[in-house]
């Protein structure tokens, strides 16, 4: 049977938080703090009811129920995945021990820093995205940035719970910690760098949609595979929610790329911006910028961290069950390209364990391109011979071993002033930025949608693309 969720207590959850007075109350007093950092950080448009997903259980068939929520009310709780009792560690030093139920005491740092670095992308997303709904392109859009939105704030609720049920006074501080640090603050911005960045135009929600939070399915993978239980079900529940988020920005490049391939068409001309579309070379220069930002959010190529966390069994890979070797990866190595000073590669052979965000980073890198193939698809059936391409991984690189080359999309090192030369042809100027936000009118009226997107081929929960999704 799948665990229901309480939705009678004040805060919604499956963790019998009513037999724990002491946890309830402690987050009962973070709660009015959370609602004020919505009401000040979260969306700045008003609505009187959107059309929500509202988990009812943890189990597959848990997401039944839809509603018009007044988002204010909605009931932000605490959901772990259902506990597997003969659950034992798949990887590390303690590889066939059971899983643990409490945190080690040798591990508790470690474990911390895991949570505050996950918990803390959970609020920035919301802070980057809070004026979004000012200019959204359709009510089914609107709804769909809510949705992300809500869940959002959800993910934050399930980090804090844990900092709170595991972590004691320090954890109660970095609980508290995760609402004071705002996106692009200069005096406390969020601890990742992609987190910082500015989220200004719908182009922008797409591509983070589709690349950051393609990242944090990745990183929550990791995570799922933890020998710590709590952590290992919280994740797997969050990974169910992030999947929606994928499927936003999928579908609204989806529907970008086919709206730009009409107008071409239809104009028989690539310079569709003075018809109201995003011309195919400002797509790809906002793919280039998205994708290399989050790249970043990997890490360094090479860390003896990710190794230790490895072998401790705090942090897994990737479908690390799936895996065909010793799940200890001491005697293993791997490849590492890495740029010499010259100007050229060259390839070292590195042990596999210091190569774990290479790891993790390489089936990233061939998720993305999925949705490549399916953007040129959409060009090639309109027969327009333009192709989207991901950057090679060393493009734009502020973190690991790429960082402080200049290299160029097709993976040539270059010096700095033939890569500020190209930089204008590979990333967003603020010209393009400025065309993209010229055309960010919002678009309220039911079954209408602005010029620059094409509708969705569906709506949400089989509702039609003009029912109101979102009463305003």
């Amino acid at each position: 049977m799948p665990e229901k969720i309480d939705y009678d207590s004040k805060i919604p959850n499956n963790v019998s938080l009513a037999d724990d007075r002491r946890l309830q109350r402690a987050l009962e007093g973070w709660q009015p703090k959370f609602m004020n950092w919505w009401s000040e950080m979260g969306p700045t448009l008003e609505t009187h009811g959107v059309y929500l997903r509202t988990a009812v259980s943890v189990g597959r068939d848990g997401w039944a129920h839809f509603d018009h929520v007044n988002v204010p009310d909605y009931r932000w709780g605490i959901f772990l995945a259902e506990r597997d009792p003969g659950r034992t560690i798949a990887f590390g030093e303690h590889k066939g021990e059971p899983a643990w139920q409490q945190v080690p005491g040798e591990y508790r740092a470690d474990l911390q820093r895991l949570i505050v670095i996950q918990g803390d992308t959970e609020p920035a997303s919301v802070e980057q995205q809070k004026l979004l709904g000012l200019t959204a392109p359709s009510l089914y859009d609107l709804r769909n940035l809510f949705q992300v939105n809500v869940e959002e704030g959800r993910h934050l609720w399930a980090m804090v719970y844990l900092l709170h049920a595991y972590f004691g006074r320090e954890g109660r501080e970095e609980a508290e910690a995760l609402l004071h640090r705002n996106s692009g603050s200069p005096d406390a911005p969020r601890i990742l760098g992609a987190f910082n960045e500015e989220t200004a135009d719908w182009l922008a929600f797409f591509m983070f949609t589709y690349f950051t939070d393609r990242d944090g399915k990745y990183q929550l993978g990791t995570l799922k595979e933890s020998a710590f239980d709590p952590l290992s079900r919280t994740c797997e529940f969050m990974l169910k929610e992030e999947a929606h988020h994928m499927f936003v920005g999928t579908t609204g490049i989806d529907r970008v790329v086919q709206r730009s391939a009409e107008l071409i068409r239809e104009h028989d001309t690539m310079d569709i911006g003075a018809h109201g579309g995003i011309p195919l070379e400002i797509i790809q220069r906002y793919l280039n910028f998205h994708y290399s930002v989050s790249l970043d959010l990997f890490g360094s190529e090479t860390s003896t961290n990710a190794a230790n966390y490895y072998t401790a069994g705090l942090k897994g890979r990737w479908l690390e069950p799936r895996r065909q070797d010793d799940h200890r990866l001491t005697d293993d190595s791997a490849q590492l390209a890495r740029p010499r000073d010259d100007g050229t590669w060259e390839t070292a052979e590195l042990q596999k364990i210091v190569l774990l965000n290479l790891d993790l980073r390489g089936e990233y890198i061939a998720d993305c391109e999925t949705g490549v193939k399916r953007w040129n698809k959409i060009l090639d059936e309109a027969g327009i011979s333009f192709r989207f391409a991901l950057p090679h991984p060393g493009f734009n690189r502020y973190v690991g071993i790429n960082s402080g080359h200049h290299i160029t999309p097709d993976g040539t090192i270059v010096d700095e002033q033939t890569w500020r030369r190209g930089r204008k042809h590979w990333l967003p100027s603020t010209e393009d930025l400025a065309f993209v936000r010229s055309l960010m009118r919002p678009v309220y009226e039911r079954g209408k949608i602005a010029s620059w997107v094409a509708p969705p081929r569906q709506g949400i929960n089989g509702k039609p693309f003009d029912y109101e999704y979102v009463y305003l």
